[in-house]
């Protein structure tokens, strides 16, 4: 295991399963955030925490349209929090925040207050 590979634990708040990532969200995460999705049981709403996050690349980003479409398909809810300005505008621009709230922190993220801030 690589220094930059991704690590993500699931903890939960309420209703809400937080999924902290931390490392580098490329081809070589695809297993890792399968379990952490995976860990996430059947919580309503996913919150994945990306302010330990240190890199994202077009295949993290089609992993995470990939766990979009596994919400979607179950009827869950996805939330973001803690991305850096660089990796929010990509968001913006690829219209991932159109699929998932972005909030400022996980306390938004959590009660679902202010959402796209």
């Amino acid at each position: 295991m690589d220094a930059n590979d991704l690590v993500a634990s699931v903890r939960h708040s309420g209703e809400v399963a937080i999924v902290d990532l931390v490392g580098q969200l490329d081809g070589t995460a695809e297993k890792t955030l399968a379990s952490a999705w995976d860990a996430t049981g059947d919580a309503p709403v996913v919150a994945l925490n990306f302010s330990e996050s240190t890199y994202i690349n077009s295949t993290g980003i089609a992993l995470i349209v990939g766990l979009l479409g596994r919400a979607r398909s179950a009827g869950r809810t996805v939330r973001a929090f803690g991305l850096m300005d660089h990796y929010r505008e990509i968001f913006d621009i690829t219209r991932l925040s159109d699929f998932m709230e972005i909030h400022g922190d996980e306390a938004g993220a959590v009660d679902g207050l202010a959402a796209n801030v």
